[in-house]
């Protein structure tokens, strides 16, 4: 149902809109406290120091001068013109920001603050820009404040204005003499300078036994934050600054970290294994190192060289999706044995690779030439076959060649009826495993699938449609299956399939073609794609529209494709399934429409869409987390190319403004970004209309 436009609202409305983003007292108050709270930190005595000291001093401004402002409402009952209102709004947001800023600075890593040195100032000098913004709209002569305070706020101004990126040139260096000391091992195969691993930290501010103990905790803290966002390099990093530090705190304040993990811990390790005695014989301690280390070894092994699971000394150590290190025979033991988890943490196992932890490898390799030890101590025997990730043993993987080959030759010379089994066959070897999809496609069926998809057996062609989709989630296949000129018989299964499961999984396989750049732009210059795509968004059952609607949003990533997307007649249809709680996408359809907004074309359609504005603001309220950054971003969009009209607009909502407020305070980071945009255009929306008027 169309909702009736709102008439322009009136002076009045203007101002109730204005004064209840915040009333004057409540934000005075407010922005008081939080500059007072930010003017009491202390500059950060090693890294960032200019920076921070720079944000505190401006806060410090700021609180003289909401002081003022204070005691004149508190004594006089002034009253403030809008754009006062406006300024300290947007000066709240930026002190807040600053605020915690600082806090995450004190709290976490050191180390981590050093590598990402660049990153941290740049927000920074995004503060200090967005200072001077507010600042251009504060009516200084009309304010009942003091002459100095007045100096003080319009310097303040000019410096936030011209307010260079700032990085510190000693740190800068430091950051690179640390990345020098964490690929030293790695590149030379030589011995770490512990002098000069000492100085860095010292540099930073590490000076005893108890701070070294500390920053691995933080760093520890800072997994969890790098690994939920897939940063696996970020993780592999941190495991080697933790690598580094411990042994760094070993090697320094001459600490043994013996005795060993208990034996209790072992037992909580291995207390869901449903093989205990294949895991807990020594995977790493050969019979002839045994031998040699009881004769000749009157060293502690430190807790950190130790495998988790068998508390031997890890000769391969890699890093698994938790983050956590582990020897690489044993973990691979766990993994094969069903588990598909961390045996430390419990965390569930994103994906199964296992990364080398060459920092620790030659930290250990160092350790045992430094304490005489043997090299069958700490050496792979040069007979054992390396596992770079988790999969089935030899014998298992040319199994599945012969039977990969095997059925291929059925696919090039069998009858209808053989082939159709062999697709069949095929879809079902590719479903699980990395392996079997790289061995499939060696074996040659990628053409010989593409050539079914034309066939007019509906089982046949979505068998090899499904084996096709299965493939590809090899990404190396995707190129294969694009070179065999499967595009177009895809396209031509998704828009006329012989059953809707064939139509569904065709879009499903352009999706995931469509991950890759190339993808994006072959299957983008094929107009009768993303119309068949839209097509299935209106008539597929719940699962096929969701599968057409990210294919779309993978295709909307690449700029070039977005009028496409839009000319195909997406934009209805994806308003249309915002309000249908049964099809169970709005997720899906709100992430494309967020994409399409950044195109003129796809601006104009959604904003001619007179009942967008009240389903965005209702899943705003009540989406998902992802759905309310979505809803923002379409509604940031709107506003900035609609103007004053689209922006009076949704002013009209009682509701908008109070979610915004709300998204602003307690948001996911870019939804409060996007929220504080948003409020900030508002304001200035009402503040011009109250000039105006």
């Amino acid at each position: 149902m169309d909702h009736p436009l709102p008439p322009p609202p009136s002076r009045s409305s203007n101002r109730v809109a204005l004064s209840g983003l915040m009333p004057p007292s409540s934000l005075i108050e407010s922005l008081l406290q939080a500059s007072a709270e930010l003017a009491a930190f202390d500059p950060l005595p090693f890294l960032q120091t200019r920076n921070t000291a720079a944000a505190i001093q401006r806060a410090r401004i700021i609180s003289s001068l909401l002081e003022d402002l204070h005691h004149s409402a508190a004594v006089g009952g002034a009253s403030f013109p809008p754009s006062s209102i406006l300024c300290l709004t947007e000066l709240l947001s930026v002190v807040r920001r600053i605020k915690a800023l600082l806090e995450d600075l004190a709290a976490g890593s050191a180390l981590w603050t050093l590598l990402n040195t660049e990153a941290v100032a740049k927000r920074f000098h995004s503060c200090a820009r967005e200072v001077g913004a507010a600042l251009d709209i504060l009516p200084l002569s009309l304010l009942p404040i003091s002459l100095d305070v007045r100096e003080q706020v319009e310097l303040l101004h000019r410096q936030a204005k011209r307010a260079d990126l700032f990085v510190e040139p000693a740190e800068s260096r430091l950051r690179e003499e640390l990345f020098c000391i964490m690929a030293r091992d790695r590149r030379e195969k030589g011995y770490l300078d512990f002098k000069n691993v000492e100085d860095v930290l010292r540099r930073i501010g590490l000076h005893t036994a108890t701070a070294y103990q500390e920053e691995i905790k933080r760093l520890e803290a800072e997994i969890p934050k790098q690994a939920g966002t897939g940063g696996l390099m970020a993780v592999s990093n941190i495991n080697i600054l933790i690598t580094l530090v411990s042994h760094a705190k070993a090697i320094i304040f001459n600490k043994s970290d013996a005795p060993v993990m208990l034996e209790q811990q072992r037992r909580l390790l291995l207390a869901n294994d449903p093989s205990p005695r294949t895991l807990r014989q020594s995977t790493t301690w050969s019979v002839v190192a045994a031998a040699t280390l009881s004769t000749s070894m009157r060293v502690n092994i430190p807790d950190e060289f130790r495998c988790p699971i068998t508390l031997d000394l890890m000769k391969e150590p890699v890093i698994v999706a938790s983050g956590h290190t582990y020897d690489r025979s044993s973990i691979s033991r766990w993994i094969n044995s069903g588990h598909h988890t961390c045996p430390k943490s419990g965390q569930k196992l994103s994906h199964m690779a296992l990364i080398p932890n060459y920092a620790l490898k030659n930290l250990i390799e160092q350790w045992c030439k430094e304490n005489n030890l043997p090299a069958a101590v700490w050496q792979r025997s040069p007979t054992a076959t390396p596992v770079d990730h988790i999969s089935e043993t030899r014998s298992a993987v040319e199994a599945v060649r012969m039977t990969a080959e095997f059925l291929v030759g059925k696919l090039a010379m069998g009858s209808p009826e053989t082939q159709r089994q062999a697709a069949y066959e095929l879809r079902l070897l590719a479903k699980t495993g990395m392996d079997n999809r790289r061995i499939i496609a060696e074996a040659g069926a990628i053409p010989f699938l593409v050539m079914l998809l034309a066939s007019r057996d509906p089982r046949t062609q979505e068998n090899a449609v499904t084996a096709l989709l299965n493939l590809s989630i090899f990404d190396n296949n995707k190129m294969l299956i694009m070179a065999a000129g499967a595009v177009d018989a895809i396209v031509d299964v998704l828009r006329a399939g012989a059953v809707m499961e064939a139509r569904e999984n065709a879009a499903a396989t352009i999706f995931s073609l469509a991950m890759t750049d190339e993808g994006k732009a072959t299957i983008g210059k094929r107009p009768e794609a993303v119309v068949a795509l839209v097509a299935l968004l209106r008539e597929g059952t719940t699962s096929g529209k969701r599968d057409a609607a990210t294919a779309l949003l993978y295709l909307s990533m690449h700029d070039t494709n977005k009028p496409a997307v839009v000319a195909a007649g997406a934009v209805p249809v994806l308003v249309e399934l915002l309000m249908d709680e049964k099809a169970g996408i709005t997720d899906e359809a709100l992430s494309v429409l967020a994409l399409l907004c950044s195109c003129e074309e796809g601006m104009r359609e959604i904003g001619e869409s007179r009942a967008v504005l009240a389903i965005l603001v209702d899943l705003m309220r009540f989406g998902s987390p992802k759905g309310k950054e979505n809803s923002i971003a379409v509604l940031l969009g709107l506003c900035k190319d609609g103007g004053v009209d689209m922006g009076r607009r949704l002013l009209m909502n009682a509701r908008s403004v109070p979610s915004l407020q709300s998204l602003a305070a307690n948001g996911s980071p870019k939804a409060r970004r996007k929220a504080d945009a948003l409020l900030r255009l508002l304001n200035r929306i009402c503040s011009n209309s109250n000039h105006v008027s």
